[in-house]
């Protein structure tokens, strides 16, 4: 897990690759060309980030009559949740743990 998460971030990392996925998972499957439109340029520069992606398992593409569809794949999205879950946790135990401490050392000074 820890080698995908790494593929992950290092493909979301790049702003075009971000915003195709921000864009795939607000508005479902599209097309390559659709995902081209926003971005000034050339399609295979668009096809290589479309390529990344996939590779770390952020989208899948499918054909559709002569049309490639790219949609985000899900399940890497909740690998990518369990993975932060567990750091949401150390983080919120160790605000809790913070907290205690600082009220237990304001009612000393009381």
């Amino acid at each position: 897990m820890q080698n995908s998460i790494i593929t992950i971030m290092a493909a979301l990392g790049d702003p075009t690759r971000f915003a195709i996925v921000e864009r795939l998972l607000k508005e479902g499957e599209t097309s390559a060309g659709n995902l081209a439109d926003p971005f000034d340029m050339s399609k295979p520069a668009i096809s290589r980030h479309l390529k990344v992606l996939e590779n770390a398992k952020l989208i899948e593409r499918r054909t559709k009559a002569q049309f490639r569809v790219f949609r985000a794949c899900p399940d890497t999205f909740r690998k990518m949740d369990d993975w932060l879950e567990k750091y949401r946790k150390f983080w919120e135990d160790s605000f809790d743990r913070l907290e205690n401490i600082l009220k237990e050392n304001h009612d000393l000074d009381q």
